[in-house]
């Protein structure tokens, strides 16, 4: 009789996490992907979902993240650089939203969400961390700035997510704060590449 009941619910759990397994390694999979010199037309939603499940393992202690995507049109762009910028946003909206809820049994949330706004694309990446204080907000998009304490960041984040989104796709990189609120950053990017707005 405890067999009949238990050995179901283990196949159950074992099937489940199975199912999790693949999704994890066929993210890391398309996430891996070596580089290509060139812009290709690709699925955001897609890549996102992926950096999203990558990045599982940086907020799954400290927050709860949901994805709204929007109905959005491929977009001309170097993906893997794409998906590092999501990344790092991610990470840092969970080490915000960590400062927040460290010692306590509360989770904070992280939204990620895409439109279309006319010929741009945008991506945002909102959390309900401790918020960019005025002082430094006009210094966080600087190489090697770090709020971090020594050892813990490396002041490289959004620095290289500047760049990848400004110089390299002909995008913006910006940010709405409020203090003990959160932070939501945009990425806009051009629907058919640099040069096409």
């Amino acid at each position: 009789a405890y067999l009949a009941d238990n050995v179901p619910k283990a196949f159950d759990r074992c099937l489940d996490g199975l199912s999790r397994v693949t999704t994890i390694v066929r993210s890391l999979k398309e996430y891996a992907h070596p580089s290509q010199d060139q812009r290709a037309s690709v699925d955001l939603n897609h890549a996102i979902q992926n950096t999203v499940t990558i990045a599982r393992s940086e907020y799954k202690y400290v927050a709860e993240l949901v994805t709204e995507y929007g109905p959005i049109p491929a977009v001309t762009c170097h993906v893997n650089d794409i998906n590092q910028v999501v990344l790092n946003l991610i990470v840092n909206a969970a080490h915000a939203i960590g400062d927040v809820v460290r010692g306590t049994d509360t989770h904070g949330k992280i939204t990620v969400r895409t439109h279309q706004d006319g010929d741009w694309v945008v991506i945002s990446v909102a959390d309900t961390g401790t918020g960019i204080p005025d002082h430094i907000a006009p210094r966080i998009f600087e190489p090697f700035f770090t709020t971090k304490e020594v050892g813990k960041g490396s002041g490289q984040g959004l620095a290289l997510a500047w760049a990848v989104v400004k110089n390299k796709h002909g995008g913006d990189l910006t940010f709405e704060t409020r203090q003990g609120e959160g932070t939501t950053f945009h990425v806009r990017l051009p629907i058919h590449g640099k040069g096409s707005v």
